[in-house]
């Protein structure tokens, strides 16, 4: 019997490395057995390096994005704070939702879909009012928008502010040096640039942040992410000493291991100027097929995904005949314009074979749809883009 084989890049989860999910498929060990206990305190100490913080705290929890989101507002937002939320699409909104659950008091300062907010708007409202925390997305899922996390965490630090970045789509593939930027908080999920399966919720935490949660006059309202349970357990499995709150997902720590020592091997630098080296090449292709993407200005599009505009007489029934042809992209979501638009996801380990893969079956999927695009111009454009970067 044959494998319908198709390759996935969408914006997570991705295609994970044949040694990731090999570990995967591990015996499972005891949590609190000292193998194990010692291959989850070394994640956590490369994982300093991946997100540039060697004075930060990591924590890692079963759970999603949406749980690490969950994890930095419950512990460093206290009822009647105010709190400023950069939003650059669906995911800045889903923070202001989730920060008022939490009793925070909401500004929202937010651009057209496809743009990021202005700086100088951004330091105005930090000049109106006391806020406590400013909340930030680094690269919004649902636009393909990049903030400029340098000096939105620099505005954060010189109103004294504690910074937040949701880093789901962007850590480990778009450049953050957490300490020398002096942001308080990055957070992230596993399935997409870290290259690990579903499943795993990742804060990381400096030390204003944590005095921040100790300094709090409430307890944290929720009990499954509280800092005053999970603290102890991160800090038992560095000293190699067992200890319990929830159980943690035993093999995609497993998984885990194997991926950071990918990233690792390769290095931050070269790790992300690979992202940037896929991101142009997909870039290239759509401008040779007369495609606009949803970002606004090229220097604001993400490295980890491309948010493009169908063309002309093109809906998003197409995304099942690039299906047939062998590549999984995703529709939109933003809500103002998710029928416009799809979504091509090139994040962790993707080479330049699922550029022109993927490049290609868009391009035969349009022509088959009665798109007036020029067959092979994107793929031969993203081979060129490919080609340069190696001269």
């Amino acid at each position: 019997m044959g494998t319908d084989r198709r390759l996935l890049m969408i914006p997570g989860p991705i295609e994970f490395e044949p040694d990731v999910l090999n570990a995967m498929s591990r015996k499972t060990d005891s949590h609190v057995s000292p193998d194990f206990i010692a291959l989850f305190g070394s994640c956590l100490r490369r994982l300093r390096d991946v997100f540039r913080a060697p004075d930060g705290q990591p924590f890692v929890v079963a759970g999603s994005g949406t749980t690490a989101m969950e994890m930095a507002a419950a512990n460093v937002v206290e009822p009647g704070d105010a709190v400023l939320v950069v939003s650059t699409g669906y995911f800045g909104e889903r923070n202001a939702r989730l920060l008022a659950r939490h009793g925070a008091e909401v500004e929202v300062v937010e651009a057209p879909p496809g743009d990021v907010p202005p700086l100088d708007t951004v330091e105005a409202a930090l000049k109106r009012r006391a806020f406590k925390a400013m909340f930030v997305t680094h690269v919004d899922t649902s636009t393909g928008v990049r903030a400029d996390a340098e000096a939105l965490a620099k505005l954060a630090r010189a109103h004294g502010v504690l910074s937040v970045f949701d880093g789901v789509c962007a850590t480990a593939g778009e450049v953050f040096e957490q300490t020398a930027w002096d942001a308080d908080i990055y957070l992230t999920a596993s399935q997409k640039a870290l290259g690990v399966p579903p499943g795993l919720a990742i804060v990381m935490a400096r030390p204003r942040a944590l005095e921040a949660w100790r300094q709090r006059t409430h307890p944290v309202r929720s009990y499954a992410v509280d800092w005053e349970e999970w603290l102890p357990i991160m800090e038992a499995y560095e000293e190699g000493r067992p200890s319990y709150f929830a159980t943690p997902p035993v093999n995609l720590i497993y998984a885990l291991d194997v991926s950071l020592r990918y990233i690792l091997e390769e290095g931050m630098e070269a790790v992300w100027a690979r992202h940037a080296r896929v991101a142009r090449a997909f870039q290239a292709a759509w401008r040779a097929l007369g495609l606009r993407m949803l970002p606004v200005r090229p220097e604001i599009a993400a490295h980890t995904l491309s948010a493009v505009y169908y063309p002309e007489g093109v809906d998003a029934s197409v995304l099942a005949r690039i299906a047939e042809e062998g590549v999984i992209v995703a529709g939109g979501l933003h809500p103002q314009l998710k029928a416009q638009y799809f979504r091509v996801g090139h994040m962790g380990r993707v080479r330049p074979a699922d550029v022109l893969a993927t490049v290609g079956a868009i391009e035969r999927a349009f022509r088959a749809v009665g798109a007036d695009v020029p067959l092979g111009a994107g793929v031969q454009a993203a081979q060129i883009a490919l080609a340069e970067e190696l001269q």
